[in-house]
């Protein structure tokens, strides 16, 4: 009786079956995939959690504002060669954008480790969209290069 009381009051609209990834999962797929990857890893977790609407817009801002951010990076230290020094300053907004969305879904995280069920694996979805993503932003961030 005491452990229900304890227990954090969820949102009636949250599906409790669906579990979430673990939220420091997602800075692999940070560092590993860029900002579009994290940013649609956090996205769907949130919805998961049944974080709002509102948190989940914000996640989705963060990440466009990162993606901006990386592309200025990119245009700032393009000097014509491939510098590794690029890649970790991209890697490096990556990882502070995923803190920032971390952040946004903890509330929701707590109320779900409270439940006592266990995460999903994030191995599958997190390949994928490091993959995926990952190639779409490299893509991107090269067009942005070559075009300035």
């Amino acid at each position: 009786m005491a452990d229900e009381l304890l227990r954090p009051t969820i949102v009636a609209n949250v599906d409790l079956s669906v579990r979430p990834w673990r939220l420091m999962s997602q800075a692999y797929v940070a560092f590993f995939g860029g900002v579009i990857a994290v940013t649609v890893i956090a996205w769907l977790n949130a919805r998961r959690l049944g974080v709002g609407a509102a948190q989940q817009r914000l996640i989705l801002g963060v990440g466009a504002v990162a993606l901006v951010v990386s592309a200025a990076v990119v245009v700032l230290l393009t000097d014509g060669d491939a510098d590794s020094g690029l890649r970790v300053a991209t890697r490096v907004v990556a990882v502070l954008c995923c803190l920032v969305q971390l952040r946004l879904q903890r509330p929701m995280d707590r109320a779900f480790q409270l439940r006592g069920a266990d995460y999903r694996s994030l191995w599958g979805p997190g390949i994928a969209a490091v993959i995926g993503l990952g190639l779409l932003e490299v893509l991107l961030l090269a067009g942005v290069a070559v075009a300035l």
